[in-house]
Formats: structure tokens, sequence, C-alpha cells
């Protein structure tokens, strides 16, 4: 790792220099196949022809632009964001998913009078100190606990527990549909559509993260939507322009109009070349492209779940996000992958992630499948 860099991250002694489709390739010209796509951030892979058009095109023009300027890219990618979320409401541009959970948290706390706010055990939300109080465990929290908000976490899954813990101080609630790095974590179905009709009843607001799950990873355009679920505020991110910095909340109109000049504003936040990429995604992510991403998620996981060793503990996931559960070893597991040139990411205490890009083929399926199939059997 580069001497001049604070040492944060895990060191894979890996330089990457360059992608193309579904691979990214290193130093001294390897081929990997990724299954991580930055984190889920590369939804449509590398030099993606469509893509590069929209950037050419819009860096002659005008590539930043403050949010006191008015822009018809920002005005369309708001409008479309709004219609494909099914939201009434208002839409704020930001840079990073914790940044969105950082403004939608101010959003909802200046919402309502109520003090408590409700977050989920195994929550995985952001590292900046809003976004850092509603994520669950010592992880990530270790040494700082006494300057984080007080936040009250709940069993996910569980609507017994969630509501015992409801009173008639609780304001805000937030949930991610699919917990990511808490270990590709699945709620019982109806929990979320349950949950989501008890914090309308009870005048509560409903943050719902789908940083890692929105822009089509599960199949649908949100996750949520799996149930249909009423939500107050949306927070996106990662996917939402394959690789640059850009993060969206949709605020409901109740919400919105509570919100007062100069309360939160992001310098950089609405990037235009950004927007532009993010309506160029959303172009491409119509039906019958979500319905591929179902299919090929669907092959994914009844390939994997027809590998019989006493290792794997269960395989979940919905679309193109998918956890393995090993009993031990999950490390070696991720080593050995990319020692055969295969990256994949860690969740949770024992989950392999994988979060390939959408572009991902059926071929390229067989081959992740074969491999892993091998290692495990040799660990």
């Amino acid at each position: 790792m580069n001497n001049y860099i604070l040492n944060l991250y895990l060191e894979r002694n890996l330089e990457i220099v360059e992608g193309e489709n579904c691979y990214l390739f290193d130093d001294k010209g390897n081929k990997y196949l990724d299954f991580m796509s930055n984190y889920g951030v590369n939804i449509l892979g590398y030099k993606n022809k469509e893509i590069e058009s929209v950037i050419k095109d819009q860096l002659y023009k005008l590539f930043n632009l403050h949010g006191s300027f008015g822009n018809k890219i920002r005005d369309e990618l708001a409008k479309n964001l709004l219609e494909k979320c099914q939201m009434v409401g208002r839409v704020f541009f930001l840079n990073s998913g914790a940044e969105a959970i950082e403004a939608a948290l101010k959003f909802a706390i200046y919402s309502t009078n109520k003090k408590e706010i409700i977050s989920m055990k195994n929550s995985y939300h952001g590292k900046t100190l809003g976004a850092l109080s509603l994520t669950f465990g010592e992880k990530y929290r270790k040494g700082i606990e006494e300057f984080l908000i007080k936040v009250k976490f709940v069993e996910f899954g569980n609507l017994a527990d969630f509501e015992r813990n409801l009173t008639k101080n609780t304001g805000v609630v937030v949930i991610e549909p699919i917990q990511g790095d808490g270990g590709i974590n699945l709620p019982p179905d109806n929990y979320l559509k349950s949950l989501s009709e008890i914090c309308r009843e009870r005048n509560i607001i409903l943050i719902v993260d789908e940083i890692q799950t929105g822009f089509g990873r599960t199949g649908k355009f949100l996750a949520s939507q799996h149930e249909n679920i009423y939500s107050d505020i949306i927070c996106l991110g990662k996917g939402m322009a394959n690789g640059l910095p850009l993060s969206a909340v949709l605020v409901s109109e109740k919400i919105a109009i509570r919100i007062p000049k100069f309360f939160h504003t992001s310098t950089f936040g609405g990037n235009l070349i950004a927007c532009r990429i993010s309506l160029k995604i959303l172009e491409i992510l119509d039906d019958n492209f979500l319905e591929e991403i179902k299919s090929k998620g669907h092959y994914l996981i009844e390939k994997l779940k027809k590998i019989n060793n006493d290792l794997i503990v269960e395989i979940r996931g919905k679309g193109l996000i998918i956890g393995i559960e090993v009993k031990e070893k999950r490390t070696e597991i991720l080593k050995r992958l990319q020692e055969n040139f295969i990256l994949a990411i860690p969740a949770g205490e024992n989950v392999i992630r994988l979060l390939p890009p959408y572009i991902i083929s059926e071929k390229e399926i067989n081959h992740f499948v074969e491999i892993f199939q091998k290692i495990i059997n040799s660990v």
C-alpha cells in the first residue's frame, strides 16, 4: 500500500489499472472476474459504450454546477427518480451513501417532534457520525460511542420485537430492505409491508436505505417494491452513476414542505456528468433488463445450492445481491478466489458477498460456480 495514504482498508495486495465489461486488470496484466462491482457501484461494468458517450458529451458542456442554479438535467433526473420510486415529493442530490443517510436523518428529525429513533441489529448505514449512529455493533463504533446519536436497535425481521420497542416518542425508523454489510439478511415475507403500515398508522417517519439494493440490484428498481411498501424517505447511492459519486434523498411532499432553506446543502451534489449517466442508466433499466437481473440471480443461487459441502450453511439473496454463509474459513475462501482471478467481498461474520455487474453472463456465472466449488471442496 502507498506509504502516503492512510491505511484504513483491507489490503488485497493488488493494483488495479483497467476495467472492461465484467473484468478488472492488474498492473501485471492479470484479468479478474469482478463479482463485487466496487461494492455494488459499477452495475453496468466497465467501458460501457453508452455511458462513455454520455460522459464525453457532457464533459465539453458543463460537468459541475452549484445547486443554487437551475438545470434541466437535474430536474429530469429528479422527476424520473420520483416516478421510478412511486413517490410524490422532492429530491436532494449528494455524493455518497453516507451523505444521503446524514441528510435523511436530519430531515426526519427536523420533521418530527418525537425524540426516539429505531434502527435494526446488524444494520449498516455508513461511517459518518449520524450514519454510524444508525449502524449496529462495535466494529465501526468502538471508541466514539459517546459522540453518537442515541438509537434503539431491534431485531431485523422480527415484527414482535419492533412493536415491543415502539413508544409514543418513537419518531423515526430506519431500515435496509435487505441487510448488506450485516450478512445479506432477507426479511420474512410481508415484514417490510407490516412495518411500514405500523409507521404510517403511528405517524412515524420511515427511512428506507436502498443505497445498495436500489437501482435494480434485486430485479426491481427498489428492493422495497417487492412488497410495495410506503416510505417517507428513500436513500439511493452506489450504482446511481456507475462509478461516479452520486447519491440522492427522496422525501415525501409532507416532509419536503417542512424543510427550511439552507438547512442542508452540498457543493458537489448533483454533478452534471453523474446525473447524465444516471439518466442513461434509468433508460437502460427497463422492465426487460430488470427481469434479466432477476433471472440471472435465480440461476446463480440455484447453481450454488447444488454444491454439496458441509462448510456451506446457507445460500441466500435476491436478484444479484447474494450471500454464501459458511461455517468457517471465509477469509481463506476469499483469498483463494482472488488467487484464481475472481474478486468477491465479505459481509457479516461468515458471509461471502456477491455483487456482480448486471451485465454478467451465464458463462461467467458458470465459471464462478466452477471455481468456487473447487475451492470450497479443497480448503
